[in-house]
């Protein structure tokens, strides 16, 4: 399938401020590409790009004082195919793990893990490890936390989200990596468009979405612990611990955002039938 996705956002700055931008498509989709995904900044500014440890594509600028406005339009396709399910992927004995994963072990930013870890093992000791672990954590946060936009707090951690039981979609990720991470299941947050392809439309305004991945059977599989389902269409951006690593915009700078509008949606081909 083809999906059209992209984003124009305008944030107001007060004096000229240096930002780092983590808004494109991660690396491992840029083959699938159809046009190119290409950010357009109104005025227009000298960027900086690269990568980060992470992988992710990065860009580096100085906005002016006054209005900054981001913006991209792009085709991409798609395998039209639900996240996988492996029930059988086996958990990994840690010392058996890669060292480059064990990273997505330690506690970060908005993943306590130092103080989530009683909760975890009191709630998933008894259950069998793998597949069915990370399975049972997302049943847990998708039960625990109630959704909601008007939730959404810029400082909130796994912790918080599991004390009040309610948050955005970065919380359930967050708390979900968390309780991972605690059962020694590595674990790493992900952002990117998730439009409503193949699943009823919400009538909620589109904006990125947060999910993560769990590190069993030798690879990552993808996880959502907000929707607790395998969905279509998801568009990778970027990867990290949590979202201090993949936020879209780090400003060093005081600035406000002023506009904020995310689109992805299903292209549907038309056939025309020959008389």
């Amino acid at each position: 399938m083809k999906i059209r996705a992209g984003y124009e956002i305008s944030y107001d700055c007060v004096q000229p401020t240096p930002m780092i931008l983590t808004l494109s498509v991660y690396p491992s989709r840029v083959p699938d590409l159809l046009s190119w995904d290409r950010m357009q900044l109104v005025p227009g500014v000298p960027v900086n790009t690269y990568h980060d440890s992470f992988g992710n594509f990065c860009h580096v600028i100085r906005a002016p004082a006054g209005r900054l406005s981001l913006s991209t339009d792009f085709l991409i396709q798609d395998n039209g195919e639900p996240d996988e399910c492996a029930p059988q992927a086996e958990q990994h004995a840690l010392e058996n793990l890669p060292v480059d994963v064990l990273i997505y072990l330690l506690g970060s930013r908005y993943c306590e893990t130092d103080r989530l870890s009683e909760t975890a093992w009191a709630a998933f000791g008894h259950v069998p490890k793998g597949w069915p672990l990370v399975a049972a954590v997302c049943d847990y946060v998708h039960d625990r936390i109630t959704f909601g936009y008007q939730y959404a707090s810029p400082t909130k951690t796994a912790w918080d989200a599991h004390t009040e039981g309610r948050g955005v979609c970065r919380d359930f990720a967050h708390l979900a990596i968390t309780l991972c991470r605690c059962m020694n299941v590595p674990a790493r947050y992900c952002t990117g468009y998730l439009g409503d392809i193949g699943v009823p439309a919400d009538p909620s305004p589109m904006d990125f979405s947060a999910w993560f991945e769990a590190y069993l059977g030798g690879r990552w599989y993808t996880f959502d612990a907000r929707h607790n389902s395998p969905r279509i269409g998801r568009i990778l951006m970027a990867r990290g611990r949590d979202a201090t690593d993949v936020a879209i915009v780090t400003s060093f700078g005081s600035c406000k955002l002023a506009a904020f509008r995310v689109f992805t949606e299903e292209v549907k081909e038309v056939v025309c039938e020959s008389e």
